[in-house]
């Protein structure tokens, strides 16, 4: 049996840097932002490449910070992700998308209490039908939108100083929305302005795919994608296609449900020689906002306590872990702009 510890390491938290950034180091350092600022990638340790902390369902026109109390929220989360750190959890990307409940004073807050690197994101999630998109996503150019979360990375997210580490978009089954194609392209011009991955929920392998020749349209490498939820596409054709095309391939939704599913997905993709490409989280979490004390709050455990075991009991090694859960998140999380 593996031991959890060994293969984590010791990565120490990181202390926040300064937000200066030259362009030659986005380009020539494998570097991370956190919602603490910049830190090397190599201390990542850990990573879960894909939760929740808060999330808001009530649509993009009736958002609003006044409809939670952030001490709630924080008292909340605080014990279940001190209990995902307990085992060796580093790193959390926390894909909550504007218009969707993003609040990332509150996962500064949070990351710093629990020690911690938390990442936050830009962009905007045109899946479920659009519902979380804002009213100038439909009117502005991708050219336009891009601008916005150029500015964020720039600048900060809502004058907090704070700066995103990744890009968040979403998409429904292929064919693509006008407006989804729009969110893609304006996630491809953002990625070669600044060097943030782009992250898709992506609702079949066709809608992957659609997303890959988008971004490449515009000059964006497929190793700056993650499709997210990969699990949903049953074809792992598509799956190996994607990852030897060169894109990061997310199967994010572990649970105790899912392992036995997950690791057909580990053994196929190893079989192919692609581990090199595979994220793996649980879409886990979240407070709810608009229920009572935030509903049914989900740990970060189950990859700890159920898949890694099952994994050792099922021929991956050591390396194998480690090149899923530390290797793969600082490589694919590591702000450089990836040109076709």
């Amino acid at each position: 049996m593996i031991s959890r510890r060994k293969f984590i390491g010791q990565s120490a938290w990181v202390a926040a840097g300064s937000f200066a950034l030259a362009k030659s180091s986005l380009l020539n350092q494998n570097e991370i932002m956190t919602v603490n600022g910049m830190m090397p990638a190599k201390h990542m340790g850990f990573s879960l490449s894909h939760e929740h902390i808060m999330v808001d369902f009530i649509g993009a026109d009736k958002i609003d910070p006044a409809r939670y109390d952030a001490a709630e929220v924080f008292n909340t989360a605080l014990p279940v992700l001190l209990a995902a750190k307990e085992r060796g959890c580093k790193t959390v990307m926390e894909c909550t998308p504007a218009y969707l409940g993003r609040d990332v004073k509150l996962l500064q807050r949070l990351s710093k209490a629990c020690e911690l690197n938390i990442l936050t994101n830009t962009g905007y999630y045109g899946a479920a039908g659009e519902k979380y998109l804002p009213a100038h996503a439909y009117k502005e150019t991708a050219n336009q939108v891009a601008a916005r979360w150029i500015d964020e990375w720039k600048n900060g997210i809502d004058n907090s100083g704070i700066r995103p580490g990744f890009i968040k978009s979403g998409v429904d089954v292929y064919p693509l929305s006008a407006v989804q194609q729009k969110m893609v392209q304006a996630a491809a011009i953002t990625h070669l302005a600044t060097g943030l991955t782009i992250g898709i929920h992506t609702g079949n392998g066709q809608a992957a795919m659609e997303e890959m020749r988008i971004i490449r349209s515009i000059g964006v490498d497929a190793t700056a994608w993650i499709w997210i939820h990969a699990q949903n596409e049953k074809d792992r054709k598509l799956h190996t296609r994607a990852a030897k095309d060169g894109g990061w391939i997310s199967y994010d939704g572990v649970n105790s449900n899912s392992i036995s599913g997950c690791l057909e997905f580990l053994k196929d993709m190893k079989t192919e020689k692609l581990l090199k490409h595979v994220l793996l989280s649980q879409d886990s979490g979240w407070y709810h906002v608009g229920e009572p004390k935030g509903g049914v709050y989900n740990d970060y455990n189950a990859i700890s306590d159920k898949l890694i075991p099952a994994m050792n009991e099922n021929g991956f090694s050591q390396s194998d872990v480690q090149q899923l859960f530390v290797t793969n998140p600082s490589n694919a999380f590591s702000i450089r702009v990836r040109k076709k």
